[in-house]
């Protein structure tokens, strides 16, 4: 018999797991776009994981869903990944990078007002602690850049874009949340990534003619492969596993250890530098994730959930 503490083990393997996938993914998709468009790897990325999940559900059943909960599962994969992606795209060609980054870092919170508001969760001090902690850290690891420029003004529309872009997150992990209380985590997520794909077919034949088949490098499909095993099945599979088992708040500040991911990835693996200030960045990151998932979280007002591995019967 598995022990609660077991249950809690597995559950933040699988959040630290889809965390370092994502985290690994800015630097596969730099590599993937040396060969192809934005839009044609997304599709391509999502397109191959849902063949993957169409074998799996084809050995183990695919299962039986409503129409209600078919149309709450595309409505998780409009939020992420299909609005989120197009909202950081245009975002990210008018606002900076750093600016990006920091609105990016807010989604554990707004996740904190909506999981109130829909799933009756609350935030204790340590929580809101930990989320602060994060937010700095973020903060330190991005100006830490040899690079970083701040620019002030003439960006507000792309920002506007990356906040749409934390709206969607948010609303992903939230009705994620609540649909882990019905279904397996192997069966929405499946549906997700499939109807992800759906969405992102007309931009894919859009630019289907300018691709150029014959200029793709090994290295750019080896990057694709690792997107699609790694960060589009494996990483969604793990973080809404991990969804259905913990308090959507909590799950949320994992989502700052990316940038951290990201830039210890980048420097192993693309050779770009890493200040000190970037590595205390990263620490303070990870501190802030640790201080907001000790135990403290409050479900409908007097409970509160020591063990996340039970759920009374939720943004890409």
């Amino acid at each position: 018999m598995i022990s609660s503490s077991q249950n809690r083990l597995r559950e933040y393997l699988a959040l630290n797991l889809a965390v370092f996938f994502w985290g690994l993914s800015f630097v596969a998709t730099k590599i993937a776009l040396e060969s192809f468009s934005l839009f044609t790897l997304i599709f391509i990325r999502f397109g191959s994981a849902s063949c993957i999940f169409l074998i799996i559900l084809a050995y183990r059943g695919f299962p039986k869903l409503s129409m209600k909960d078919h149309k709450k599962i595309f409505l998780i994969a409009l939020f992420e990944p299909g609005l989120y992606f197009i909202f950081e795209t245009i975002g990210l060609q008018h606002t900076t990078a750093p600016e990006a980054s920091l609105i990016i870092a807010t989604v554990p919170v707004v996740v904190m007002v909506l999981a109130a508001l829909f799933l009756g969760e609350r935030t204790r001090l340590i929580g809101l602690i930990g989320m602060g902690v994060s937010l700095v850290g973020i903060l330190v690891l991005i100006m830490g850049d040899r690079d970083f420029k701040w620019a002030l003004g003439g960006h507000i529309l792309g920002d506007l874009f990356i906040f749409g872009a934390v709206i969607s997150a948010a609303l992903y992990i939230v009705n994620a949340r609540s649909l882990g209380k019905k279904h397996s985590a192997l069966d929405f997520t499946g549906l997700q990534i499939m109807y992800g794909a759906i969405l992102y077919a007309p931009a894919f034949f859009w630019e289907l003619p300018g691709v150029e088949w014959s200029a793709i490098s090994g290295r750019s499909i080896g990057a694709i492969i690792f997107l699609t095993i790694f960060s589009t099945a494996g990483a969604f599979l793990c973080y809404n596993y991990a969804l259905t088992k913990v308090p959507a708040t909590k799950a949320a500040v994992f989502i700052n250890g990316i940038p951290v991911i990201t830039a210890f990835g980048a420097w192993v693996l693309l050779g770009e530098k890493l200040t000190l200030m970037q590595v205390w960045g990263g620490v303070l990151v990870l501190l802030g994730v640790f201080l907001a998932n000790r135990p403290g979280l409050k479900y409908s007002g007097r409970k509160t959930i020591d063990s996340p591995a039970r759920f009374p019967a939720i943004p890409g």
